[in-house]
């Protein structure tokens, strides 16, 4: 009788406890369902605040490469190799240049130009260790950036840029239809003229300084020592402070010079093994 009364006073029980049960599992299912799914589902890749159009091969755009790595900003490169003449890359930038950088802070919206976009993207993340705020300390970051770009560049373009087939800009003897053995002149009269602005480099702004910018790389180093990687495609005899001084920035600087640098030695690398073949 125990076990009769037991069954019978356990079954009336059961029930209504089964029926709540599943009737709370009901409730809580597609809840839980909706959880699980939401963490599933894959988020959208999240868009890089900064845009690089580049060239891999340039010393130009070696130049912003490097910088952005060693700043730290968060950015995505794309590559315009045979894009920047088309309709749509010159609708943003008539002058067809790169490096570019497209930045929502600008007022056309892009910036061509290396030592523009360094000193935009310094100013704007108040990147100190590279471009100084100091007026005097800015004023020779600036000075040796303009230097070289108006002096120093020129020659090296006028010596390299025959032998790593790039086209000369216009009215340059190179450029023309002159004599080849004019041109050749040409040539080997801008490989004679850089030892001197390099020399002002040594004795005037490093002035017996690790870099231009003190203890630290500057922008102006970052662009001086992109331009010097050229000079490797005429085996230029470096002086033996530029050397230490490439090797300094490369050690200093790491992969963020190291990455982008090695796209310019390969493309080096690989004009002279054709210029042999």
């Amino acid at each position: 009788m125990a076990k009769a009364v037991a069954k019978s006073a356990g079954k009336p029980a059961a029930k209504p406890a089964a029926k709540a049960a599943a009737k709370a599992a009901t409730k809580t299912a597609p809840k839980a369902a909706g959880k699980t799914a939401a963490k599933g589902k894959a988020k959208p890749a999240r868009k890089s605040a900064l845009t690089i159009s580049m060239l891999k091969p340039s010393v130009n755009n070696m130049t912003v490469r490097v910088f952005a790595r060693a700043a730290g900003l968060d950015h995505a490169e794309t590559d315009a190799w045979g894009h920047t003449r088309s309709p749509e890359y010159m609708a943003r930038n008539p002058a067809h240049l790169t490096p570019m950088i497209e930045d929502k802070g600008l007022p056309r919206g892009v910036l061509w130009e290396s030592c523009a976009i360094m000193q935009y993207l310094s100013n704007k993340h108040g990147l100190e260790k590279f471009y100084p705020k100091a007026p005097a300390k800015r004023a020779m970051i600036d000075s040796a950036m303009f230097y070289l770009i108006g002096t120093l560049y020129p020659y090296v373009a006028r010596a390299t840029y025959p032998a790593l087939g790039f086209p000369q800009y216009a009215g340059e003897v190179g450029h023309s239809d002159a004599h080849p053995d004019r041109k050749s002149e040409a040539q080997k009269a801008a490989v004679a003229a850089i030892a001197e602005p390099l020399e002002v480099f040594h004795s005037f702004f490093r002035d017996g300084k690790p870099f231009i910018g003190g203890k630290s790389p500057s922008i102006a180093d970052i662009r001086l020592a992109a331009t010097l990687e050229f000079l490797a495609v005429i085996d230029y005899a470096l002086p033996k402070w530029a050397k230490e001084y490439m090797a300094a920035m490369e050690k200093k600087l790491g992969k963020a010079y190291a990455g982008p640098a090695s796209d310019v030695r390969g493309y080096i690398a690989h004009v002279r093994s054709q210029a042999k073949a």
